[in-house]
């Protein structure tokens, strides 16, 4: 027996325990106190599952950062970056180069709209923070209006942007950013009876806020289409177009952040597609781009905005923004999800197994309070009680009850992905319907820790 990267069990254990000690003695791991820690060593991937450093085999219904869109070591994706890398591994992004203008053109047709330029960068926190300088530069305008419950990235902006607990110790106030409420049903800020109402009160509550804080002042509003982290809140009918239309009134950039919930995770290219007529200013997009096998992200742009910086030069950049790998697996990745329909099947698995086996569940387990989510973009709000909505852990922590499902998933043979008192499912958009009930079913069982918790 072997792994799929070639080694024995044996061999991929050694490795794995000499990886473990290297890890422990000098890498410094991101939002962790380091003591506390005991990171999973993972030795090898395939499609929709992990191998473990004691050999398990795990079906990957996380998508790791809910970026592995396209799967684990997709064969096609595999060869572009080995041929690119044997003709041409790196270059300056002065430079012109044919990987980069393929994945700009590839990416430009699937963007809503007229957002024909785009500008690569890093990833998806250095794609917000540019977004956010363009839109400060177009409109001469310094704040930023962004909701609590989202999450925009690690970097200096992108963090004050963040309207989640990651932002505090990072926030000193003096970011220009303004928090506002989003549409939230399950838990409305706005005691709303349904979604008619939400959207009508967010939008009221936007709109003041707006006014409360100056139109002239303000240069963008910066939402997740559909939020992910924070807890893939569906936005309800009318939410996005009454925001497109705030921005259009006060002169105001729409930039939507696509992250986590562009290249297929919701069923479409990008989730703002749902909405029908919406196209904002400013699109940020990376990890599905091409699901992270080399880092990569962007922004899409305006034919308004881009032009602001004809003549002007745009006082950004980065050493490898558009850098050739990256690019060649972009392009690698978004032919194949055009050839192999991948994109189509996670709207089909949401619809016809994810989403009805999400909503069984939910009448089975009393931890479940509510289900949302589309294609292969869901959450589970886990709870101690339906009735009062308790959740299952604080907000901005986590608890035992949480510990225990976590436990559970993987002693089933399931990595997931949690944050706080939820549970995300979020397999890769290439998950078949056989795995997609397969990991339901480990669901199923591993919820019953959870069930043990409600009403105490």
């Amino acid at each position: 027996m072997t792994l799929p990267n070639g080694s024995t069990p044996d061999q991929a254990r050694r490795a794995a325990a000499r990886a473990y000690e290297l890890d422990r003695l000098h890498v410094f791991h991101s939002w962790s106190a380091q003591a506390q820690i005991t990171p999973m060593t993972i030795t090898a991937s395939q499609g929709c599952h992990v191998w473990d450093g004691d050999g398990n085999r795990l079906l990957d219904f996380s998508s790791q950062l809910v970026n592995t869109n396209i799967g684990h070591q997709h064969p096609k994706v595999v060869a572009a970056v080995q041929e690119q890398a044997a003709k041409l591994c790196t270059v300056a992004p002065q430079h012109v180069n044919e990987a980069r203008s393929e994945a700009a053109r590839l990416i430009a047709e699937r963007t809503p709209g007229d957002l024909n330029k785009i500008f690569f960068t890093n990833g998806g926190a250095d794609a917000v923070e540019h977004a956010v300088r363009m839109a400060r530069l177009h409109t001469g305008r310094y704040k930023v209006l962004a909701r609590y419950r989202s999450y925009h990235g690690g970097t200096e902006t992108a963090i004050n942007l963040t309207g989640d607990p990651r932002r505090w110790p990072n926030d000193h106030g003096n970011s220009g950013v303004v928090h506002f409420f989003g549409p939230f049903l399950y838990r409305s800020q706005f005691h709303s009876s349904d979604e008619t109402e939400e959207t009508e009160r967010a939008l009221a509550h936007l709109e003041q806020t707006i006014a409360f804080e100056g139109p002239s002042t303000i240069a963008a509003i910066i939402l997740e289409s559909i939020p992910g982290t924070a807890g893939i809140m569906v936005p309800p009918p009318g939410y996005l177009a009454g925001v497109r239309q705030l921005c259009d009134r006060y002169g105001i950039i729409f930039i939507a952040d696509e992250v986590m919930s562009g290249f297929g995770r919701t069923g479409k290219w990008f989730a703002i597609e749902h909405f029908e007529g919406v196209v904002p200013d400013l699109l940020a997009f990376a990890k599905g781009v091409n699901s992270g096998y080399v880092p990569l992200g962007g922004v899409a742009i305006s034919p308004d905005i881009a032009a602001t910086f004809d003549d002007r030069a745009y006082p950004g950049g980065l050493t490898y923004s558009g850098h050739p790998l990256a690019t060649a697996a972009a392009v690698a990745t978004i032919n194949a999800m055009t050839d192999e329909r991948i994109i189509e099947n996670a709207a089909d698995i949401g619809a016809r197994v994810l989403g009805p086996g999400l909503r069984e569940l939910a009448e089975r387990h009393p931890s479940i309070g509510e289900v949302r989510g589309i294609g292969v973009f869901w959450a589970l709000e886990l709870v101690r009680d339906k009735a009062t909505r308790e959740p299952l852990a604080p907000y901005g922590g986590s608890s035992p009850a949480m510990n225990e499902l976590v436990a559970a998933c993987r002693a089933a043979g399931m990595l997931v992905f949690v944050n706080f008192n939820r549970l995300h499912v979020v397999p890769p958009c290439v998950v078949s319907e056989g795995e997609a009930k397969e990991g339901l079913a480990m669901l199923d069982h591993a919820l019953l820790t959870a069930d043990q918790h409600v009403g105490r």
